[in-house]
């Protein structure tokens, strides 16, 4: 699939405000708004749009207390990485799970009220985790930079592999 500079110019604004209008959208690109609406149309059903989603102030929601954990499985088999998983999915505290390489296998972004909220998680739910060898945590005391457009050239056109 090739993605020319219009197509780029969509996926950026798209990143910035996913409540962009079609009408501004095409402002912003420099079309009109029936091939602005095709366009999007063709990168969702493409699967490069996904899907749209609001960035919501977890602070003013009380939910001020983010920390990172590193941990490592006790083995890494497929039944034991797969539990794990599928544990992990029900913890609604856990906003991010990613697989690592090097000293540790996973990394979880944990959002809570409160240390004793976050307390409470580590030992009422990651605790009960058997799968869970060693944990590491770290406290997130500012974030500094949150970006959520995907660094591209979005000056030049791109081709994708299907």
């Amino acid at each position: 699939m090739k993605l020319d500079l219009i197509d780029l110019k969509i996926l950026k604004a798209l990143q910035i405000n996913s409540k962009i209008t079609n009408i501004e959208l095409s402002k912003v690109i420099g079309l009109s708004a029936a091939p602005t609406l095709g366009r999007v149309q063709k990168l969702e059903k493409s699967g490069l749009i996904e899907s749209y989603h609001a960035v919501i102030n977890n602070s003013k929601l009380g939910l001020g207390f983010t920390a990172l954990i590193h941990l490592s499985l006790i083995k890494q088999k497929t039944g034991t990485v797969a539990s794990f998983l599928e544990k992990i999915q029900d913890i609604d505290e856990v906003k991010e799970c990613l697989q690592l390489t090097g000293k540790f296998d996973y990394q979880l972004r944990v959002i809570t009220n409160d240390i004793p909220s976050f307390e409470k998680i580590l030992e009422e739910k990651l605790g009960l985790i058997e799968e869970i060898g060693q944990l590491q945590t770290s406290v997130v005391i500012a974030i500094k930079k949150d970006s959520k457009v995907a660094p591209l050239n979005y000056a030049k056109e791109l081709i994708l592999n299907s």
